[in-house]
């Protein structure tokens, strides 16, 4: 119609378009790219940094404290604490004012809860004896999912529910090790020398074989030798959070992805899928935490294999829409492909020597619908809860104005200071993320709970 404008792809002037063009861009470009990036990353990550340079978590209020961590009435939690003065009591930043507590005063808090209040209420997390950590991994291979989101977010769920979390960064572009605020100076501070130890010990087996049968032991390079000295808690980074620990990643752990392969082929007997699990074992990890949150690359590479394979707990988020529900279903596809093939080769060689059958087992494993519309994906939500069925959490994790802004600030919904907004439009914005972490928790303590029962019966019997 006339009087309208054109679209912008109309009438476009070729030398005017040619001089707004710039230069072509050669490698050495990218470098420059990467710089620019890189400076402003350290601008935006410094402002969530304390006066020391490093990053702070924020305290909490009575009234969070009261309503979201330690379940009492604000003025019985008061009276707690004028009863017991040797207890931390919290800072006012005004006369009078609310007090303010810090999350490690928190946990001293919810201990004396635990120890001295009512036995009919639940002030510490369940978390049976002799039982190991579980470990819950986060993977898509479809990108922009949520899936380091929401590993970060539930691992600080469990953190202010009073579990002890360690996270294991897999994925070389380092996002959650920068959500915690971690330094990660090359490969070896990443879980690549773990890997590699893992390898090394069993050519060391592997070589006393030999030596036995008369052959020319593998050789151990420098890399080899370097890693067997090499424990678990080395790597082990603190966090601004006083509960979370972190083995963070960079782009250097890449290269275990072509390493790994090259590692196999020497040595067809060497278990790859078993490495994380083995060292976390080993090293006594899974006795010193309550949960491990493992964040993957995405992709369905070596360690993606590897925290699929020491993982519990599988999550799998995924936006409501046509083409993520498609590449979910090819995601685990391609799941049942790998985990087949390596079960299938294990077998074979079992089965020929008389050995047990080996099998992967997950506890549970669900799909979680994340950055959901109400208003715009329901009806598509709906259908994915019907093929799905349990598979599918039925809790969909909203996305929210809370969420953005807390993006913007380089923080976590947790993270984030309720007076930056109100308590309300902060209550609103962090239920999804508590309901996310309900729906994981419900999983675990049923999980540990038939464990618990089972170490019963068996001890019974």
């Amino acid at each position: 119609m006339r009087g309208e404008p054109l679209p912008p792809y109309f009438r476009m002037d070729p030398d005017l378009a040619a001089a707004e063009l710039g230069d072509p861009t050669d490698s050495a470009g990218f470098a420059e790219i990467a710089r620019a990036c890189d400076a402003g990353r350290a601008d935006l990550a410094s402002r969530g940094l304390g006066e020391n340079g490093l990053r702070q978590l924020r305290p909490f209020s009575t009234w969070e404290i009261t309503r979201y961590l330690i379940p009492v009435a604000p003025a019985h939690f008061r009276r707690v604490l004028r009863q017991n003065p040797e207890l931390p009591q919290g800072r006012s930043e005004t006369e009078g004012g609310a007090k303010w507590f810090s999350l490690d005063e928190v946990l001293r808090l919810r201990a004396h809860f635990g120890a001295e209040g009512s036995k009919a209420k639940p002030y510490l997390p369940y978390r049976p004896k002799g039982l190991p950590a579980k470990m819950v991994a986060v993977a898509n291979f479809k990108g922009g999912v949520g899936k380091t989101s929401t590993a970060a977010h539930l691992a600080m769920s469990a953190a202010l529910d009073g579990y002890k979390v360690l996270v294991l960064d897999l994925d070389s572009q380092g996002s959650m090790t920068s959500i915690f605020g971690g330094k990660v100076a090359d490969e070896w501070q990443t879980i690549y020398p773990l890997l590699a130890r893992h390898y090394a010990s069993h050519l060391q087996v592997e070589n006393r074989h030999r030596a036995d049968r008369g052959e020319t032991p593998l050789p151990l390079d420098e890399t080899l030798t370097e890693a067997l000295k090499l424990k678990t808690g080395d790597l082990v980074q603190k966090t601004h959070w006083p509960n979370i620990d972190l083995i963070g990643a960079q782009l250097n752990l890449y290269w275990a992805e072509f390493q790994v392969p090259v590692w196999r082929m020497q040595a067809r007997g060497w278990k790859l899928w078993d490495a994380l699990t083995d060292t976390l074992e080993e090293d006594g990890l899974l006795d010193s935490y309550d949960l491990v949150f493992i964040d993957t690359p995405p992709a369905l590479g070596y360690l993606t294999i590897n925290g699929l394979a020491a993982a519990d707990i599988l999550l799998v988020p995924l936006g409501a829409s046509f083409l993520e529900f498609d590449s979910t279903g090819r995601f685990f596809d391609m799941l049942h492909t790998t985990f087949a093939s390596i079960e299938e080769g294990e077998n074979l060689a079992a089965r020929a020597l008389g050995r047990p059958e080996m099998a992967f087992q997950w506890d549970a494993v669900r799909a979680l619908v994340t950055r959901y519309d109400a208003s715009q994906q329901g009806e598509l939500a709906a259908l994915m809860q019907a093929y799905l069925g349990r598979t599918l959490s039925p809790h969909r994790q909203d996305f929210t104005a809370l969420i953005g802004q807390a993006g913007e600030q380089v923080q976590g919904i947790y993270e984030a200071d309720y007076r930056d907004f109100n308590r309300e439009t902060y209550a609103r914005g962090r239920e999804t993320f508590d309901e996310t972490y309900a729906a994981l928790k419900k999983l675990l303590v049923g999980i540990w709970r038939r464990e618990e029962l089972a170490a019963q019966s068996s001890a019974a019997q």
